[in-house]
């Protein structure tokens, strides 16, 4: 099959994450894959540059009305990219990653009478609405349901994502869940002592957290914890960087636990499932309500005992007490009270890891996996036009 992925991410973050994974694995299953996307036409194995944390058109200074309108209008030019990419490509597919008044897949797709498969990973109109507010909330509300509804199929990351797109008039039988999933490589079990070693970890518990760590994720209350009697012979390892790791660091100057907390800087994909091996406890303190965090099927697959938010989109990977500890989303003295549980007991960690590992293998939670769910979807729209 000949796929043309189209986006408009410019980030490195999690959202590359996804692309490079997705893609990676459409080319290992013997499929063709050309991406278009801001940075122009290039194959997965092509070098991109890349920012952290930038997104879509160029202009964030402008006032906030004029910067939407310049995300409108920036579909011209990467619809006018994409549909000279598709002419060349000759594409089977347009897979399409959304993202807010991005309409390029849409134009091109019926242009060229190509099914459009569309990923969606958080109702952004929503998202943008509450965290940043929009200026155009009614025209970004619009776009949004028009960009959903005319997609041939919609991959929600999430079965509560998947709800919301319902909701907004999708029929249920083109919407399709495909939660994130791991590389195959993440799945060989790693050995974290060299890792402790590297850092100087000598504390014989690790709390652990993976990602770019911001105020929401709730890591200060970990922080909070390894000042507490039980927390004493803790280490916090925070994997990453981030806007919230400065007061972090702060923070645990404050309480004196500074030399028990370590945050790494940027690490390479390919060196973090060494880095959560070296972890007892991977922490999940806080997610978005219809998100899949990347963070905790990595964490599944090494086996390490989480602590996570009560919430349906993480019931919908791990069960309470058997694959993962949950607790109640924001409640600080429940989140000490597992960390306290785990601390004591490292039978109930293992047991915890092992079973998590093993419902992640059981469910094929891999981007190859995915890659394959995406082509039998994609086979049944080329089918059904014929």
């Amino acid at each position: 099959m000949r796929i043309l992925y189209s986006h408009r991410t410019r980030s490195a973050d999690g959202q590359r994450v996804h692309i490079d994974a997705l893609t990676r694995a459409f080319l290992k299953l013997g499929h063709e894959v050309l991406i278009c996307g801001p940075e122009g036409i290039s194959t997965p194995d092509t070098p991109q540059r890349l920012s952290a944390g930038s997104d879509g058109p160029r202009g964030s200074h402008l006032p906030k009305p004029l910067y939407e309108l310049a995300e409108w209008g920036y579909s011209l030019p990467a619809s006018h990219r994409l549909r000279g990419a598709a002419k060349l490509f000759e594409p089977d597919i347009i897979y399409e990653r959304y993202n807010l008044y991005y309409y390029a897949g849409e134009k091109v797709a019926k242009s060229l009478n190509l099914p459009l498969i569309l990923e969606v990973n958080s109702p952004l109109a929503d998202e943008r609405a509450s965290n940043d507010g929009l200026a155009l909330e009614g025209l970004a509300r619009r776009s949004e349901r028009h960009i959903w509804q005319t997609a041939d199929a919609v991959l929600p990351v999430t079965g509560v994502l998947g709800e919301i797109i319902e909701a907004q008039g999708v029929p249920k039988e083109r919407i399709h869940v495909v939660p994130n999933g791991v590389d195959e490589a993440t799945l060989e079990l790693s050995d974290g002592k060299d890792l402790r070693a590297a850092y100087e970890i000598t504390e014989p518990l690790v709390l652990g957290f993976v990602g770019f760590v911001r105020d929401w994720h709730g890591v200060d209350r970990a922080v909070d914890w390894l000042a507490t009697e039980t927390g004493k012979s803790c280490h916090l390892l925070l994997v990453g960087d981030g806007p919230a790791a400065p007061s972090l660091k702060a923070q645990a100057e404050r309480l004196g636990v500074a030399d028990r907390l370590t945050v790494t800087g940027v690490v390479q994909r390919n060196e973090v499932a060494a880095h959560i091996a070296a972890f007892d406890i991977a922490l999940q303190p806080a997610v978005t309500a219809y998100a899949s965090p990347l963070k905790l099927q990595e964490y599944m697959a090494q086996a390490r005992a989480v602590i996570a938010p009560d919430q349906p989109n993480i019931r919908e990977v791990v069960t309470h007490g058997e694959t993962a500890f949950l607790t109640p989303p924001g409640d600080t003295r429940a989140f000490h009270q597992a960390l306290d549980l785990l601390a004591e007991d490292a039978a109930l960690r293992e047991g915890l890891g092992r079973a998590a590992r093993q419902v992640l293998l059981e469910r094929d939670l891999t981007w190859a996996a995915n890659a394959r769910r995406v082509v039998a979807i994609a086979n049944d729209l080329i089918l059904a036009r014929r």
